[in-house]
């Protein structure tokens, strides 16, 4: 691994998590403006549409590996695209953004203990010290500096359907290293159009309930964006990010997502800048510091 391999890396995993803080902020725009499912419906066939026309020459290329691993591409599509939104955008309905940005901290927790419990991946010293540093960055951001807040939150449903949806993103984090050798235009392309079809269940149940509702003009706006930079940007820039360094140092990225959606919310709906805001986006920094530090004389944790 070089130098400018890292580099490249921590510039993708920068950019990623701030798209999907950007997704955070839009899956709230989008209460009320359009359904949940419908959502997670409209931002995959966006995704899909756009891509394909690029992507044409390369599936047909990849088609003999597309037939190969259709399962393992079916697994991805369903379970990394299509329920993790499912389940964080109907969250957005039922629970605030401060405990859902709070349990989606736990995602580098739940990756490192999948990857230790599944293939018996080590954990190092420095990576759990990173998880607890940027674990505390959330908390105060997540808590406008009242950390003692963390004690008096309750769990309500929307707060379940969070966590399952960490536990869904780290397992589809820590199985992208059986990822097939393709190009990834090839690969965004067939897994947006799995979880296009995979989210349609989704959409009939909302129909079914009663629940569905059509997009406003402000609904069809942050499906857009969903559709764009969470959906395509983000996804080729963080299964890169992954390949260069890894399940576990890649995962500790994902706490700046709600360092990013604090950002973003102040300046799209104008909340004043605090001293908690930067205090926490320090310890951010360094918690992601310290997770990659060098191991290789550092004891760790394994089976």
């Amino acid at each position: 691994m070089t130098h400018n391999h890292t580099r490249l890396a921590y510039i993708l995993l920068t950019l990623t998590t701030l798209f999907w803080g950007g997704n955070s902020v839009a899956g709230k725009m989008a209460v009320g403006e359009i359904s949940p499912m419908l959502l997670t419906f409209a931002r995959w066939i966006i995704a899909m549409a756009l891509l394909a026309p690029f992507a044409m020459k390369d599936l047909r290329n990849d088609w003999p590996v597309i037939r190969r691993y259709w399962l393992l591409l079916l697994f991805y599509g369903s379970i990394g695209f299509t329920l993790f939104n499912v389940m964080l955008y109907a969250a957005l309905t039922k629970t605030t953004a401060v405990n859902a940005s709070i349990m989606q901290a736990a995602i580098p927790a739940s990756v490192y203990l999948l990857n230790f419990v599944i293939f018996r991946v080590r954990v190092t010293v420095w990576q759990i010290a990173g998880f607890i540093v940027t674990l505390a960055g959330v908390a105060v951001v997540s808590t406008h500096g009242q950390v003692a807040r963390l004690a008096s939150l309750d769990l309500n449903g929307g707060d379940g359907l969070v966590l399952v949806a960490v536990v869904i993103y780290a397992l589809y984090t820590v199985c992208l290293r059986f990822k097939p050798l393709m190009n990834w235009k090839s690969l965004i392309t067939i897994l947006a159009l799995i979880a296009a079809l995979s989210s349609l269940p989704f959409v009939w149940w909302e129909w079914k309930t009663g629940t569905l509702i059509v997009p406003t003009h402000t609904g069809m706006w942050v499906a857009l964006y969903a559709g764009i930079f969470p959906s395509i940007v983000s996804q080729i820039f963080f299964i890169r990010g992954v390949e260069l360094i890894g399940a576990n140092r890649a995962g500790i990225f994902t706490n700046l997502i709600p360092i990013f959606g604090t950002g973003l919310a102040i300046l799209i709906i104008g909340e004043p800048l605090e001293t908690f805001h930067i205090t926490a986006l320090l310890l951010v920094i360094a918690g992601i510091w310290l997770a990659e530090r060098k191991t290789s004389k550092i004891p760790a944790i394994s089976s």
